[in-house]
């Protein structure tokens, strides 16, 4: 006969029952991980939203123009103008990944057109490069027109935003020149110790000269993107002479003074302090890829670099350390501030008297709003002025598509094209007014 224990079973079943009652009275711990799961999800979705913009609203871009004959004429030829432009609904609210994409990838199935390089001997021994890309269409006006591009800082024919913008011009009936900006290209060495800087428009100059002799009949259409907008914009106001046969200029995206932008790139908001970090480090690497021609071993030679300059280079973290060590240098400034007023394109604006289109984009990390009180002030005193500020876009994004994946053209690329239509349309029909008269007054 097995003996009981009574002592042992009464504590066992007290455990059990005590395990029990526990387990009865904490029935809310569950839902308290359930609220704490779903705060979490809700402030994720926050962060998303406000990331990606969600949002903000789709609209026409801001228009800031006079009210004469032409831009009556270019909102109705126009309809990029006065239509909403609708970036990608998850992502292309957010100008950082409207950048990004730019930055990274530039454009989604690029094309490659085929072109012709060319090679121009500078005064200083510099070797000049473009590209020429020859129409596969005619244009609106069936007449002989040429797009003079001046690509964005340390860029060239090859990026792909280049060659999208290209092809749709060519299809258009354009003709194209591309400017490889000097030290650009890695395949092309320097054969004189200097490079591209902020608003040296020597290259662009003489790009421009060799279009015009080996085409007289060609008119010119002048396109430049971000820092290509600031050269552009200041070859044509250094000399009335610079704007014969020009129909109009467009600037994308660009900055319009670096004296006033350099305060903004080193500020935080907007990540920009981080955009010049990376802008900075990539200059730095083509700095340093010409630095055996660049980069004196003697301190005699002419216009070249010294040591104790490529020492500050490499801890230079900013555009504007790298300005100051090494770019303002090549043209002999003095100081920081002198470089920035005299390659600004800002004390030239007001002696452009050809149509001038200035774009920028709300939401560009790299352009902060005052800066954006430049072309304002001048469009609403400029007759030939229009200024076209979207919501979207970022820093030469402006994509376009439904909701995810991109379209391959953007509306830059549209929006510039349908500019240089309208005004031809617009110069063959005062051509024609033109003639008429006189045959009118002869009979």
């Amino acid at each position: 006969m097995i003996p009981e224990f009574p002592a042992f079973k009464n504590k066992w079943h007290t455990a059990q029952d005590f395990k029990m009652n526990s387990l009865m009275e904490t029935p809310e711990l569950p839902a308290v991980f359930d609220g704490v799961k779903l705060a979490a999800v809700a402030a994720v979705l926050y962060i998303i939203v406000r990331c990606l913009n969600l949002k903000s609203p789709t609209a026409p871009p801001d228009l800031i123009y006079q009210d004469t004959p032409l831009s009556r004429f270019l909102l109705k030829s126009c309809s990029l103008l006065t239509k909403e432009y609708i970036p990608p609904l998850i992502w292309g609210k957010s100008g950082h990944i409207q950048t990004a994409l730019y930055g990274k990838m530039g454009r989604v199935r690029s094309p490659h057109p085929y072109g012709l390089r060319k090679y121009l001997t500078m005064s200083d021994g510099a070797t000049a490069t473009f590209d020429l890309f020859e129409p596969v269409a005619e244009n609106c006006i069936r007449e002989d027109i040429t797009m003079v591009i001046c690509p964005g800082i340390a860029n060239h024919s090859e990026k792909q935003y280049i060659r999208t913008f290209v092809d749709y011009s060519q299809k258009n009936g354009y003709r194209c020149a591309v400017l490889n900006h000097l030290g650009a290209l890695p395949t092309i060495e320097l054969t004189s110790p200097r490079m591209f800087t902020y608003g040296c428009t020597w290259e662009f100059g003489a790009m421009v000269n060799y279009i015009r002799k080996t085409y007289p009949q060609s008119k010119l259409v002048v396109v430049g993107f971000s820092l290509g907008g600031n050269i552009v914009c200041k070859y044509l106001g250094e000399n009335q002479s610079n704007q014969e046969g020009v129909l109009c200029c467009v600037s994308v995206c660009q900055g319009y003074s670096a004296l006033r932008a350099q305060e903004t790139f080193m500020q935080w908001d907007q990540c920009r302090r981080f955009y010049n970090f990376l802008m900075a480090d990539n200059l730095k690497k083509i700095i340093l890829s010409h630095r055996h021609t660049l980069f004196a071993e003697s301190p005699k030679k002419p216009h070249s670099l010294l040591e104790s300059d490529l020492s500050r280079l490499h801890t230079a973290t900013s555009l504007m350390q790298i300005d100051d060590s090494i770019m303002r240098k090549f043209h002999g400034y003095s100081t920081l501030k002198e470089y920035y007023e005299q390659e600004s394109c800002l004390h030239y604006l007001q002696k452009i008297f050809v149509p001038l289109l200035l774009v920028n984009a709300a939401d560009d990390p790299l352009v902060h709003d005052s800066l954006l009180s430049i072309p304002k002030a001048l469009s609403e005193k400029r007759e030939n002025v229009m200024f076209v500020l979207p919501l979207h876009g970022g820093h030469l994004g402006f994509f376009e598509g439904a909701v995810l994946f991109p379209e391959p053209l953007t509306w830059m690329d549209k929006l510039v094209v349908q500019y240089a239509n309208a005004i031809c349309q617009w110069e063959k029909n005062k051509s024609q007014c033109s003639d008429t008269e006189q045959s009118s007054g002869q009979e």
